[in-house]
């Protein structure tokens, strides 16, 4: 059944009426965790469970993987210290050290071994003989073979490989959790977590696998956690850490969507319902400034006022924009932003209702609580499109794109120039700074020619049941 069905109950239990997420131990860890781990969703709504239940796996499937390294003794621990010895090799220089080096190595790994589990009888003789716990005794001939150079642990690299790319820290959580994802289905496949291990038929195997992950990976995710891993291995190829790049050539085959299932622009009467609603000031701006754009969301609330001038906006690089991009000023949209400049520095927030992430680290855009305040409030204005068996709807915050674009290309606007003016891909055509360069001259026609339908006056009624959005 696909992933956000409303009838899904994997992972899923009913107790008492209400669900709660159940997941089976592994038989090695069941005297430590017991048969099940189980978590509440208290929620009696099986559609809503099926929204909040994949973190709750998550967490449940990281105190597993805890447990499970908590009773091996730092796994990745010791291959870090495995790999440290494997450098310290490179730089013996005589027989007699690399015997101490060889004795120390074997002294490690049978610590690692540590007591026999369990001895087994010889049937014919009655002789006993001691039995290793067999997770212990892989991990101690991991880290032999990484201290003597045979083998190097998968993200031995990593770290110099993130430095040196300098992406931003989204990017950078994503080429981590693709080499976690790695390592978890090396594991779970008996595989060594090591470069040497993942060859071309490995490489593919993970590929067909990766879906499954997390509780199912979307195509589109996981053709996202390929590529960094690709990028990862040609890296370490061009740099002879490896012999070739195992992940060039795989694709993820796309899902064939009915063009009736595709995410689409807001209609006009769907705009007019919007602006004329019960939006509070700091979501109608941002709406405004959307429709009259085609910027994305995380654009507009990032902006200073400083990137309010000459009459343009500048909006910070989204997506594989290699750079800032300017877009004249809608006139509708003069007085708005003349007012929310009014008295502040060129330094400040043109939208200090939302602030960024307070917890330092976070890999949240500033727009989350903006896209989730907006999606309430499109709710309530009863602007939404919800396929049976699908969780996200066909409109959300980027429909004010599409919508732009649509009415653009309706009022004759040449395609390159509205790919400039929203950040497509382009060629030929680059707006320039000020109002002075033809580009941006053609461009404020071009922007002046998209208006929002009318607005009747009349007010907007609110969708019962439904939570308006913060104010």
């Amino acid at each position: 059944m696909p992933k956000g069905s409303r009838n899904d109950t994997r992972w899923l239990e009913s107790h008492h009426g209400s669900w709660r997420v159940t997941i089976a131990v592994p038989r090695e860890l069941q005297k430590t965790l017991g048969t099940r781990l189980k978590k509440p969703l208290n929620t009696d709504s099986l559609s809503l469970a099926n929204r909040l239940k994949f973190k709750a796996v998550a967490e449940l499937k990281e105190r597993i993987e805890l447990a499970r390294e908590a009773a091996l003794g730092n796994p990745r621990g010791i291959m870090r210290e495995a790999a440290g010895i494997a450098e310290l090799s490179r730089r013996v220089t005589c027989d007699e050290e690399r015997d101490e080096l060889q004795a120390a190595i074997r002294e490690r790994a049978a610590e690692i071994v540590g007591p026999d589990a369990r001895e087994i009888v010889d049937p014919r003789t009655g002789e006993a003989f001691p039995l290793p716990d067999p997770r212990r005794a892989t991990l101690a001939a991991d880290f032999v073979a990484v201290a003597n150079g045979r083998a190097t642990p998968l993200a031995m690299h990593h770290a110099e490989f993130l430095a040196e790319a300098g992406n931003k820290e989204r990017t950078r959580a994503d080429d981590v959790r693709a080499i976690q994802y790695l390592t978890e289905w090396c594991r779970r496949e008996r595989l060594p977590a090591t470069l040497e291990a993942v060859t071309p038929a490995v490489a593919l195997r993970f590929k067909r696998a990766l879906g499954e992950l997390a509780g199912g990976i979307e195509p589109a995710t996981q053709k996202k956690y390929l590529g960094r891993l690709s990028v990862y291995w040609a890296y370490m190829a061009e740099n002879e850490y490896v012999g070739a790049n195992v992940w060039a050539g795989l694709k993820i085959k796309r899902k064939k969507v009915d063009p009736r299932e595709e995410e689409r622009a807001f209609t006009d009467d769907e705009v007019r319902r919007l602006m004329e609603g019960p939006a509070p000031a700091k979501l109608r701006d941002v709406m405004a400034i959307g429709a009259l754009t085609g910027a994305r969301l995380d654009a507009i609330v990032d902006l200073k006022v400083k990137d309010c001038i000459d009459g343009a906006f500048t909006f910070k690089p989204q997506k594989k924009e290699p750079c800032e991009r300017d877009v004249p000023i809608h006139p509708a949209l003069a007085d708005l932003v003349a007012t929310r400049s009014a008295g502040r520095a060129p330094d400040d927030d043109l939208f200090p209702e939302w602030p960024k992430p307070r917890k330092a680290g976070s890999l949240r855009e500033r727009s989350f609580k903006t896209s989730n305040a907006f999606t309430a409030y499109r709710r309530l204005v009863g602007v939404d499109q919800v396929l049976p068996g699908k969780r996200r709807s066909l409109v959300n915050f980027h429909s004010f794109r599409r919508w732009f674009i649509t009415k653009a290309e309706q009022a004759d606007v040449a395609e390159p120039l509205i790919a400039a003016i929203v950040g497509h891909k382009r060629t030929g055509i680059t707006l320039g700074r000020y109002s002075q360069g033809p580009a941006m001259k053609q461009a404020r026609r071009a922007v002046a020619k998209v208006k929002l339908p009318p607005l009747n006056g009349e007010p907007v009624p609110e969708v019962r049941g439904l939570r308006p959005p913060p104010r």
